[in-house]
């Protein structure tokens, strides 16, 4: 998702977005610790993600 989309998202979507993300995260560090899945690249791209998030949320609060 890009940040266009993700700015046109209200709290809530934010919200459910972003433990989407941290459950997706958590998931594919298990599987990198336990060698099941060699995609250590999606790693970054996940944290990248959740941090998008974040900054949009905080935006959006401060404009509240």
């Amino acid at each position: 998702m890009n940040t266009i989309e993700m700015r046109g998202k209200n709290a809530a979507e934010l919200k459910q977005e972003l433990e989407s993300l941290l459950r997706a995260h958590f998931a594919l560090r298990m599987q990198v610790a336990t060698q099941q899945s060699n995609k250590t690249a999606d790693l970054g791209k996940l944290r990248r993600d959740i941090a998008r998030v974040k900054t949009i949320m905080r935006e959006k609060a401060g404009q509240a």
